[in-house]
């Protein structure tokens, strides 16, 4: 277990990520500008030996999989994004207009996930990378590559407000001393 890895690949650009816009159901294709970083992500991936590949069965997370050199990935549903429910395709600004403070890590999404619900399919993902032999990697989305990222360091989902993650990023999750860590992020 102490020699496992789990690399995140948040997806490329899409027209509501760089708007703001809150994106989980709704299947948004690359911009060619992700298109574009998301074909440079082979050259950073090309040499890692992955003993399972993982992605979110969205489009955009498939498509930047397939860019960057995985299009054999395997489909996997608890690596969605957090259901935004009645705020899907709403920004934030929009909806402190009538809920001032709000933040997916802090308020409930009507009609969307619930922390709880985002961490137990979350722990699922967790459970299946370190199961495995080797280093995994994931294609996923912004908010639930964040929790993904807490739930590998033993910290409740909502602790992934910690971490920033831009499109077409890398990050690395792996062990120090038998202790999860972080290796790398946002890089």
């Amino acid at each position: 277990m102490t020699d496992d890895e789990l690399w995140l690949v948040r997806h490329g650009a899409t027209e509501w990520s760089v708007a703001g816009r809150h994106t989980s159901t709704t299947d948004l294709p690359l911009l060619p500008e992700g298109e574009e970083v998301a074909r440079g992500l082979a050259d950073r991936l090309a040499d890692v030996e992955f003993a399972q590949v993982l992605t979110s069965p969205r489009t955009r997370a498939r498509r930047t999989a397939e860019l960057a050199g995985f299009a054999g990935a395997d489909v996997d549903d608890d690596l969605v994004e957090w259901a935004y429910g009645d705020y899907e395709g709403v920004t934030t600004a929009q909806i402190r207009e009538h809920d001032p403070g709000w933040t997916i890590w802090s308020h409930p999404t009507p009609g969307g996930e619930t922390a709880a619900a985002v961490q137990a399919r979350l722990d699922r993902v967790v459970e299946r990378v370190r199961a495995a032999d080797g280093r995994t990697l994931v294609f996923g989305h912004g908010h639930a590559l964040r929790g993904l990222a807490a739930r590998w360091l033993g910290l409740p989902v909502t602790d992934g407000r910690h971490f920033r993650l831009d499109t077409a990023t890398v990050s690395v999750l792996g062990f120090e001393r038998e202790e999860p860590v972080l290796q790398r992020w946002n890089s």
